[in-house]
């Protein structure tokens, strides 16, 4: 095969399968399309509208604009709904079409007669009254809204929210769907935050004012139509449209592909697949029709500038945190980014990506590329670069003539990057081949490592030679209790057996590398790791004890997750359980094995009998034990239990072993407090051999074991005490079990 290889890259030529490879690495990049190269795409978009962004032409858009002249003539913002009503009222008499509100009224106007006469201490009974018995300023703005088009805006939320005003649903818009369900495709909200009831039920509209930035806070596309607990919620813009031309119901057209468009007012304005609209903006400081609210509450205004007008009323004032970036204006009101959307559906000034844009692009790309592969042998690099020149250039034309003509969105930069690597990659062949061939000379003498141990190489190349030092460590083994009864279930289906492994052995793993632990090695469903090397780490004891309670877990979770899919599958659900023993002490640590290959491991009595406490762990009825070292160290902040004094299988000296119960939150708890105080009076009793004191003493601990998941290992110990009972150790008895398995 490999022979076979050589002969066609010998005959076809090793420098042109390089850049077919790259060719084909650039068009899968393309196709994937990640985050990275959507953001790069838009900013070229951006340099378009930059050069030649839309045309400023008269549109019958106007702004009513809360700015800084208005709150100091004014007075700040919020003001009393009397106010906004005279605005209304005046935009109304002036002849404006619709009204929309960009600010929302959430609350209760705090300034209305009646809240102001509960305020007020000391007004007369007579002033109180006289105040209360006016109506209030909502019931004011209401009655203005009733006489006109008037718009009101809603802010889409990530979260739900919470409006004690609210006891009734908003009501749903007028939308009627054409082809395929669009809600999979349209952006997706938790919460509405609305108007008070009475203003929502006055306006004739509700549109959402929330604008979703892309991945680099630039608005370029606002949506058309969101949905807000799985209902349809146009946005301000259109929904302005939707008022001002008869109030017929909006039209969302769908396929398999996504959104298509909206048809809104009998205009049908394209969309990207999310229901989104590009707008082609024109620079913010181009309006003429910016009116300062003053100048319409004190009559000073032309009339004519709001006859006939679409008005939307929002704020510039930078202390009100309206501001958006454009890809024109790094600072814009928001408010102008909805004028400006409609100012691009009226004017028809469309941007689009055409459903070919995809495959356009990576045609352009592929037949750029071998064009460039199969005349760079013959013509030579610079007569290649001359043709290359001309050819980007006619593709650069082309795409700026599709933009300015049609409004179409086509990105040629990329194909021309890619196709620029591989001009580069070609040119300098030679040079890559040498470097490549270096770069597998090193990988040849390349050892498996941990990555911390790769860092601390790479400062220390000398240290990559065979020995260790000694060390102070923590060492855990964790084993999947009664795994060969799972693995027969999948004796049918062994690859099965491979992705289960890997679905509880990986956030095992990362529970333990997320704390600066080395995995040593997987022994099948055992993993075996350590703490305090190769770097070192002087809480490698609490680190060890927060990774076992973080995989446990873990592992609950992807319990969880397969007993739902055991059900859902109606299969046997069999449960996963580990046993997890942890031990410190002594050890050597080092790169161990022969002069022809080694890895970085451990050695040391501490580290079998971490093997051994895992073992235990069964015998115990509990999840986790800790040898001595370990548990001196962490006991003051952990929720430690002693088990016992035992003599595990293979050692002579007796180890005092403990249950690791839960972190420092369950240390706190008064019933663990209480059972640990018994479960120590309970071990002393049964020391001494006083088996009823240590039953008692038992009965005390099982008041909280269960909450504990440790009553199992009471059961333990009153059939030991029974055994000893029966069968009496003598007088000389130290109380040390002696453990017959591993």
């Amino acid at each position: 095969m490999l022979q076979t290889l050589k002969k066609i890259a010998s005959g076809f030529g090793a420098s042109r399968l390089l850049a077919l490879g790259i060719l084909a690495v650039f068009l899968a990049l393309r196709i994937a399309d990640p985050g990275i190269m959507q953001t790069f795409r838009l900013q070229v978009f951006d340099i378009y509208q930059s050069l030649n962004p839309r045309e400023r032409t008269p549109q019958p858009v106007a702004i009513v604009d809360i700015d800084e002249a208005s709150l100091d003539t004014v007075g700040q913002w919020p003001w009393p709904r009397t106010i906004v009503a005279d605005l209304v009222r005046r935009i109304h008499k002036y002849g404006g079409i619709a009204v929309a509100f960009d600010v929302l009224f959430a609350e209760p106007d705090r300034m209305s007669p009646a809240l102001m006469a509960s305020t007020i201490k000391r007004l007369t009974p007579e002033a109180r009254k006289e105040l209360e018995s006016l109506p209030s300023n909502d019931d004011v703005l209401s009655m203005i809204f009733q006489r006109g088009r008037v718009i009101v805006g809603e802010a889409a939320t990530p979260v739900k929210s919470i409006q004690a005003l609210h006891d009734k649903p908003p009501k749903k818009a007028p939308i009627a769907i054409k082809g395929n369900d669009p809600k999979p495709f349209l952006p997706r909200f938790d919460g509405l935050l609305r108007n008070i009831p009475k203003l929502e039920a006055a306006a004739k509209g509700e549109g959402v004012i929330t604008i979703l930035p892309e991945r680099d806070a630039i608005i370029r596309r606002v949506p058309s139509v969101v949905l807000t607990s799985d209902v349809y919620r146009p946005s301000l813009g259109l929904e302005m449209l939707r008022i001002a031309t008869g109030g017929q119901a909006m039209l969302i057209k769908a396929d398999k592909a996504g959104v298509q468009g909206v048809v809104v007012g009998g205009v049908e304005v394209p969309t990207d697949r999310n229901g989104r609209i590009w707008v082609r903006f024109t620079e913010f400081g181009s309006r003429p029709d910016y009116i300062p609210a003053k100048d319409i509450l004190d009559g000073t205004i032309d009339p004519k500038r709001l006859q006939n007008k679409l008005i939307f009323i929002g704020t510039s004032a930078t202390g009100l945190l309206d501001i958006k970036t454009t890809p024109l204006d790094p600072a814009m009101p928001g408010v102008e980014v909805h004028a400006q959307l409609i100012e691009t559906i009226l004017s028809k000034s469309y941007l689009t990506r055409p459903n070919y844009a995809l495959g356009a692009e990576v045609s352009l790309m592929a037949v750029m590329g071998l064009f460039l592969i199969f005349l760079l042998p013959y013509a030579g690099a610079m007569a290649s670069l001359a043709v290359g020149g001309l050819l980007s250039g006619a593709v650069v034309g082309g795409s700026w003539y599709l933009y300015t003509k049609f409004g179409f969105l086509l990105d040629v930069v990329f194909p021309l990057g890619a196709t620029f690597v591989m001009f580069i990659t070609l040119v300098f062949y030679n040079y890559y081949q040498e470097e490549k061939q270096r770069q597998r000379i090193r990988g040849a003498f390349q050892q498996y490592l941990s990555p911390d141990l790769v860092e601390q190489l790479a400062k220390d190349s000398d240290s990559l030679v065979l020995g260790g030092e000694a060390r102070e460590m923590t060492f855990m083994f964790s084993d999947v209790r009664g795994f060969t009864t799972i693995s027969e279930s999948f004796k049918e289906n062994p690859q099965g057996l491979t992705v289960l492994m890997n679905r509880f052995l990986t956030p095992l793993t990362d529970a333990i590398m997320e704390r600066k632990g080395t995995i040593d090695k997987y022994m099948g469903d055992c993993i075996m790791a350590f703490w305090n090397a190769p770097l070192t780490d002087p809480e490698h004891c609490r680190a060890a004890c927060l990774s076992g309670l973080e995989m446990l877990k873990r592992l609950d979770e992807v319990n969880e997750q397969r007993k739902a899919e055991a059900k859902e599958g109606g299969y046997e659900y069999l449960e996963l359980n580990v046993g997890i023993g942890i031990n410190t002490g002594l050890c050597v640590v080092g790169n161990m094995g022969s002069e022809q290959r080694f890895d970085y491991s451990v050695l040391g009595d501490s580290v079998n009998l971490a093997s051994r406490l895992e073992g235990q762990s069964k015998s115990y009825g509990v999840k986790t034990v800790l040898g001595e070292l370990t548990a001196i160290a962490v006991r003051d902040e952990f929720a430690v239990i002693e088990l016992d004094l035992i003599t595990v299988k293979g050692k002579t000296e007796p180890e005092r072993i403990y249950a690791l119960v839960g972190a420092d939150d369950t240390a706190r708890e008064d019933d663990f407090k209480a059972m640990r105080s018994a479960n120590d009076v309970m071990l002393e009793k049964y020391r001494a051999q006083d088996w009823d004191g240590a039953r008692e003493a038992i009965e005390e601990c099982r008041k909280h074991a269960e909450k504990y998941r440790v009553d199992e290992f009471y059961d333990i110990y009153e059939q030991r005490i029974a055994d000893l009972e029966a069968d009496p150790p003598g007088a000389d008895w130290d109380g040390v079990f002696v453990a017959t398995s591993k």
